[in-house]
């Protein structure tokens, strides 16, 4: 079945917000076998959501559509959806009591503007929001859907789970989604795709494979529809696994983070991390795994090199001999960090993250990363480019990238 998006609000074309809901429907919906078509956003203007609306069902059969459902004047489409439909308002005590009782656990009383979320397109089933106050609006028209949901993630994302999805299942036959994924390092995806030439121009009909580049890493799909291609799904994963070698560290979605605290937790080893350049970044993405705290200790973030000196105990002499961006300097910061937290493991990373700062000798987007598991330490460099955030975001993955290369060899 094939669904369009939409997600409405000025402030997602302004760029005031970023639409996270778009991509995160879009994953759990393929997933589940489902065709995503397309992805529209539109402003809080009826006119526009109309055409919007007449475009997507011209080429889809379910639409799903985030944002202006809300209590305030700019919130539009609850209205616009009426005017589409040819239905009018109606009171639904069961909204009233559902947005009533919601407001009592929160201690607030209930406004003029929110008691008015009760009001409900007559054409429409009504799902409860149990979350939030916006209810959710599933339309028929004919054989195909129209469903409106709030443009809160957090309730968005629980009616999908609990109602939406469910519902859709029910009312469509979709095909089963077949997926595997690698996480590749060590190659550019340029590179990659010439390695995987051959094995892509002679993949099955019905098979395709993607690349999705991220800062350090790139993530392999390889997919196709149907519990009749589960076989052939089993043996051009094999084939494609010989062909990545030990260049794929991982057979999964995960994250790099997430992939390092699982061998951590595995080895039952303690990781503290020693940042320059990033500035508290990699610590920031361990500590984004749940149950992180059972093997990061936690990190020393050295911007200015009197911290590196006093915190981290590298050598001042070192710093004006080679320089805060170098092999020794980051070698000392991975070994004190582990010494001062007793960890097993450490990394450390020093660079230049630009726009300015670098020279002809180390122009931006120069780093060296140190990592640190047992006796052995690797120290390496890299050039991430020229882009600041860019580069902080490449420099932390490829730190915890070279850590579980290293780990993956077992050296302790």
């Amino acid at each position: 079945m094939k669904i369009e998006i939409i997600t409405i609000g000025d402030e997602i074309l302004i760029g005031q917000i970023t639409d996270t809901n778009s991509a995160w429907m879009a994953r759990e919906l393929t997933q589940r076998g489902f065709d995503i078509r397309a992805v529209t956003s539109v402003g809080d203007c009826p006119d526009d959501i109309i055409r919007a609306l007449d475009i997507a069902f011209s080429r889809a059969d379910i639409l799903l559509l985030t944002g202006g459902v809300g209590p305030t004047n700019d919130d539009l489409t609850k209205q616009t959806l009426c005017r589409y439909f040819g239905t009018p308002l109606i009171f639904s005590e069961e909204v009233l009591k559902q947005n009533e009782s919601l407001f009592q656990r929160r201690k607030i009383p209930l406004n003029l503007l929110t008691r008015n979320q009760a009001y409900v397109p007559e054409a429409a089933t009504v799902i409860p929001n149990s979350t939030g106050t916006a209810p959710f609006l599933w339309f028929g028209k004919g054989d195909k859907v129209l469903v409106s949901m709030p443009g809160v993630p957090t309730e968005m994302k629980t009616a999908m789970r609990e109602e939406i999805i469910p519902r859709l299942e029910k009312q469509f036959r979709v095909k089963t989604y077949l997926r595997q994924m690698y996480l590749v390092t060590g190659m550019t995806e340029s590179a990659l795709a010439g390695h995987l030439a051959f094995f892509e121009d002679n993949l099955p009909a019905g098979f395709s494979l993607a690349y999705l580049p991220s800062g350090g890493y790139i993530r392999l799909r390889l997919s196709a529809k149907g519990e009749e291609h589960a076989a052939e799904m089993a043996r051009q994963g094999t084939v494609l696994k010989q062909l990545l070698a030990s260049s794929c560290i991982s057979e999964s979605d995960q994250k790099p983070e997430e992939l390092l605290g699982e061998i951590l937790r595995e080895k039952g080893l303690m990781l503290s991390t020693a940042e320059s350049c990033t500035g508290g970044f990699i610590a920031h993405l361990i500590t984004t795994v749940p149950g992180a705290s059972a093997y990061y200790k936690g990190s020393v973030v050295s911007y200015d090199n009197q911290i590196k000196e006093k915190m981290l105990r590298v050598k001042k002499e070192t710093i004006e001999q080679v320089g805060a961006v170098s092999r020794e300097v980051v070698e000392q910061m991975a070994l004190h960090v582990a010494e001062e937290m007793d960890t097993t493991c450490a990394l450390a990373v020093s660079g230049i993250m630009g726009p300015d700062g670098g020279s002809e000798e180390k122009p931006v987007g120069t780093v060296w990363i140190a990592t640190l598991c047992g006796r052995e330490l690797l120290s390496q460099e890299y050039h991430v480019g020229r882009g600041r955030e860019q580069n902080i975001e490449r420099t932390a993955n490829l730190a915890i990238v070279q850590l579980i290369n290293m780990m993956q060899r077992d050296p302790v």
